[in-house]
């Protein structure tokens, strides 16, 4: 069961592999995501994509883990309040979206809080009881 279960080291990590795609595959809908006062979205799209890709390869290499899985936590909340919050309250998303679809958008905002939130302390679990290399963070 033990071995079952230590493929979960490995899914965590490689989940974000979804969002290094999102971020180079479709640049300007992650760059849609960068807050209005944040000037360059397009360099932030790409410098995300990077750091997420740099946290990857430290989780599952086991180099640095702990640094990056308590980076990557702070860089989701991060996300949750700078932006999934403020586009839940109706601020930041498109003037395209009709008032109909407005709500549904909040709605998944909303979603996203959650999820980030979820995430957040998963990685802060890992950073805590899987991470191994304690270089950085003790």
């Amino acid at each position: 069961m033990d071995k079952i279960l230590n493929v979960g080291r490995y899914i965590l990590p490689l989940s974000f592999l979804l969002y290094v795609g999102l971020h180079l595959g479709k640049p300007e809908v992650g760059a849609a995501f960068v807050p209005d006062f944040i000037a360059f979205p397009l360099f932030w799209n790409y410098l995300t994509a990077m750091c997420i890709a740099l946290f990857i390869i430290s989780a599952v290499l086991g180099k640095y883990d702990k640094l990056a899985y308590t980076c990557m936590s702070v860089y989701v909340i991060l996300m949750a309040v700078l932006v999934h919050i403020p586009r839940a309250m109706g601020h930041e998303i498109g003037a395209e979206i009709m008032a109909e679809n407005l709500a549904r958008e909040m709605e998944l905002e909303m979603v996203n809080v959650f999820r980030n939130i979820m995430v957040t302390g998963a990685l802060m679990g890992f950073a805590r009881y899987v991470a191994k290399d304690d270089r950085i963070i003790g």
